[in-house]
């Protein structure tokens, strides 16, 4: 079942994921935590273009960060993710039912039983 959120909420989580670099974030975090030093040594950019990163998809609840005495650690929330899949998989499900009706239309049209699958001939 899709958790309702609102259109601002899948929007932060699809502008933070179409970017390669944020999408990178989220997989290295998934593996383990990490520190905002480490991730930012990952990277061909500067510390704070890769703070920024972190910071949008701390905005769209895509990653919690914490501190630990100075240090501040950052970790994917995969329930976070399993929202956005769950989003997708119910735009999966909407448009294989239209492509569905589609197909039993045209077979239809074409004369063939809807019961029989479209590679199985018939005979006329």
């Amino acid at each position: 079942m899709v958790e309702q959120q609102s259109d601002a909420d899948i929007d932060r989580v699809f502008h933070a994921l179409a970017d390669a670099t944020r999408r990178d974030i989220v997989r290295r975090t998934l593996v383990s935590e990490q520190s905002v030093t480490q991730l930012a040594a990952a990277y061909a950019m500067s510390f704070a273009a890769v703070s920024k990163h972190i910071a949008v998809l701390a905005d769209a609840r895509l990653i919690t960060k914490r501190a630990e005495g100075r240090v501040r650690l950052v970790s994917a929330d995969p329930t976070a993710l399993a929202r956005a899949q769950d989003l997708l998989r119910s735009y999966e499900e909407l448009w294989r039912g239209r492509i569905d009706r589609l197909d039993a239309i045209l077979l239809e049209d074409a004369g063939v039983p809807a019961s029989l699958p479209p590679s199985e001939p018939t005979e006329n």
